[in-house]
């Protein structure tokens, strides 16, 4: 289980389908999960500085991992452990999709990052409620079908990944589980 609050910036040393290799600023050991871009992770091999991941199919197909190139930056989040402070939101780590930036910039004075996404989707998400955005926790305002914006604070910018992304990127998504449940329970 994750927050959504970046710990750090992982960069990609190599990425081919079955498998992950990330510079990493934190030392972690083999068998602990990992969320790269909100995706839950099982670390294969750690070295000083380095740390070797399994990709399986499902993950290739599902997530934008398999647009990752050689330099291109991650964001990093270790699993919450027992009795740490849960900042941000329940994130588990299992994309729902991959929507596509369609505005990141600045109106007045605010960083406004807009996400497009598949429309059946839209059932999971509340106009400020919790959404998953490359693994980074954010409030969704201006919801509706298909897309819905976030206002970025000066930390989240500085300390995630989202500072290098374009309109037209690829993000994953992970939409709020309470949701999924309510959403899960109500079609039964």
């Amino acid at each position: 289980m994750f927050t959504g609050i970046v710990r750090g910036l992982g960069r990609v040393i190599r990425c081919v389908p079955g498998s992950l290799v990330l510079a990493c600023p934190f030392d972690l050991e083999e068998g602990e999960s990992l969320a790269v871009n909100g995706v839950c992770l099982t670390v294969r091999e750690a070295r000083p500085g380095e740390v070797a991941m399994d990709l399986s199919r499902e993950t290739w197909d599902r997530t934008n991992l398999r647009e990752l190139r050689p330099g291109g930056w991650v964001n990093l989040e270790p699993a919450l452990r027992a009795g740490e402070e849960l900042g941000g939101h329940v994130v588990l780590g299992h994309v729902d999709t991959v929507g596509k930036i369609a505005f990141l910039g600045q109106e007045g004075g605010d960083r406004i990052l807009e996400v497009a996404f598949d429309p059946k989707f839209s059932r999971l998400l509340a106009d400020k409620g919790s959404v998953a955005v490359d693994g980074i926790s954010l409030t969704p305002f201006a919801v509706r079908e298909g897309g819905f914006r976030c206002a970025v604070v000066p930390y989240t910018w500085g300390h995630t990944n989202l500072r290098y992304r374009r309109v037209g990127d690829r993000v994953n998504l992970e939409f709020d589980i309470l949701a999924k449940y309510v959403c899960s329970w109500r079609e039964r």
